[in-house]
């Protein structure tokens, strides 16, 4: 991993928007409800998306300390987790861009997790104040996602719960800005992002991030 790993996050994170729109557009339209009448929805709205991303950098933490006990264990460990990270972001490239849709199968893997830990969201509505939007985002940041999963592997390949923390760190705040516009009613990004162009385009810079990842990983082997 390089000292570009957050930069480059963040970035898939900001491509990675055109999913986020499509499979969380009906949690920001219900966070609504929860928000007391007329309040000013971009508090909460922050602190909801703060908690997901918390949520974020825990997990990250725990894959990158993962792969660090997998690259003891297992000969250029650290190299065959890179190829795997390539390998599941130029799928996630293929998802964004709606070439293949096979990797929403692999969130079926985190629907028995989800099914514990949802009900706890739950009690925390509705809100009383922002401060109340921040654990029911980091419950939240628990939903299945194939983008997330897929980050996830990067940050397993980066065999450093610091390095795993730091990449989805980047990742959640790269997702930031499209969920707070989307959250505070700018309703037309959804129609712009949507489009089967951006869709494209999106996945396309995924897929030469993992092309990059790929490249890496090889030429760590043949060292």
């Amino acid at each position: 991993m390089n000292d570009l790993s957050f930069f480059s996050a963040f970035l898939i994170g900001l491509a990675g928007g055109v999913h986020c729109v499509g499979m969380c557009g009906g949690i920001v339209g219900a966070f609504a409800y929860a928000v007391p009448k007329n309040s000013n929805m971009l508090p909460y709205t922050l602190a909801y998306n703060f908690g997901r991303v918390i949520s974020y950098i825990i997990a990250g933490s725990v894959t990158g300390w993962l792969g660090y006990l997998f690259a003891q264990q297992i000969n250029q460990g650290i190299v065959v987790l890179q190829f795997v990270s390539g390998v599941f972001l130029f799928l996630l490239g293929l998802y964004i861009a709606d070439w293949w849709q096979g990797l929403s199968k692999i969130e079926m893997v985190g629907k028995h997790f989800w099914k514990i830990i949802r009900p706890w969201s739950k009690k925390l509505l509705p809100f009383k104040s922002p401060l109340h939007a921040l654990p029911y985002g980091m419950v939240w940041g628990w939903l299945p996602c194939g983008l997330v999963y897929s980050v996830l592997t990067w940050s397993l390949a980066s065999g450093s719960a610091l390095q795993g923390a730091t990449i989805m760190a980047g990742f959640g705040l790269g997702t930031l800005p499209i969920m707070i516009l989307m959250a505070t009613g700018f309703d037309k990004i959804q129609q712009v992002i949507q489009t089967p162009k951006a869709k494209v385009v999106m996945g396309l810079l995924l897929i030469l991030f993992s092309i990059n990842q790929l490249f890496h990983a090889i030429s760590g082997s043949i060292q």
